[in-house]
């Protein structure tokens, strides 16, 4: 009698290679990727391209308290802000930078801020902020390798641009809440930019894979999103 024996079908694996979907692991991490990134953009320039609103539901800070929630509160919840902050962490981390880059940015940004509460104009603010973040984050991606002048001169004039925007949160506040603004301003992007860095600097594994370059081409998407919205918006 002969003996029977079973056939199942071949079983799906996402191990680097698979031989269902004849794609290797890298090139899934790419193709997977980049539909993800042309969601985002999908996404975002659907979207009204004003991101940053400060935690008083569009009112001008009027205590001490309510400036420093503010302040603490605008560049996580805009998320051009918040996109730059985590390009600069990542920038500094992987290039072993300096990590008083995020303090250049930070006092860059102070500056930007006293910039527009003395009425001094700088023409598409929204839009140069959104192409600082497409810099940055194309040359996350692209492991460009520039000079330590370089991405100073770029940070600082990222911060100049970003705290100029900042600065239309507390115009015409007074000088409690303005400077509560100004600490937590200071304390949470200087807080997410060092930690950020830290963390990608003392994980050696992260750092060589292509993680950074993915959040470069991420970090890159949305500054373009919004660039664009900014253009359809005009």
């Amino acid at each position: 009698m002969a003996e029977f024996t079973p056939r199942f079908p071949p079983q799906l694996s996402f191990h680097t290679e698979n031989p269902c979907l004849g794609l290797k692991g890298d090139t899934m991490t790419r193709y997977f990727s980049r539909l993800a990134l042309l969601f985002l953009l999908t996404m975002l320039t659907g979207a009204n391209p004003v991101w940053a609103h400060h935690l008083m539901g569009g009112t001008t800070p009027a205590t001490f308290l309510e400036g420093l929630l503010s302040g603490l509160g605008h560049p996580i919840i805009g998320l051009d802000h918040f996109a730059f902050l985590i390009a600069l962490g990542v920038a500094v981390g992987i290039g072993g930078l300096n990590l008083l880059m995020p303090a250049l940015f930070v006092g860059m940004s102070a500056i930007g801020v006293a910039l527009h509460l003395n009425g001094i104009t700088v023409p598409a603010a929204e839009f140069l902020v959104a192409s600082s973040l497409f810099v940055v984050g194309v040359m996350i991606a692209r492991e460009a390798r520039q000079t330590l002048s370089v991405w100073a001169g770029l940070f600082a004039l990222a911060g100049l641009l970003h705290g100029y925007t900042y600065g239309e949160s507390i115009f015409g506040a007074e000088s409690s809440p303005l400077w509560a603004y100004l600490i937590g301003l200071a304390v949470i992007q200087t807080f997410l930019a060092i930690a950020i860095a830290v963390v990608v600097r003392t994980r050696t594994a992260f750092a060589a894979s292509l993680i950074p370059r993915l959040a470069g081409a991420t970090i890159a998407g949305i500054g373009l999103a919004v660039m664009t919205g900014q253009l359809l918006s005009a």
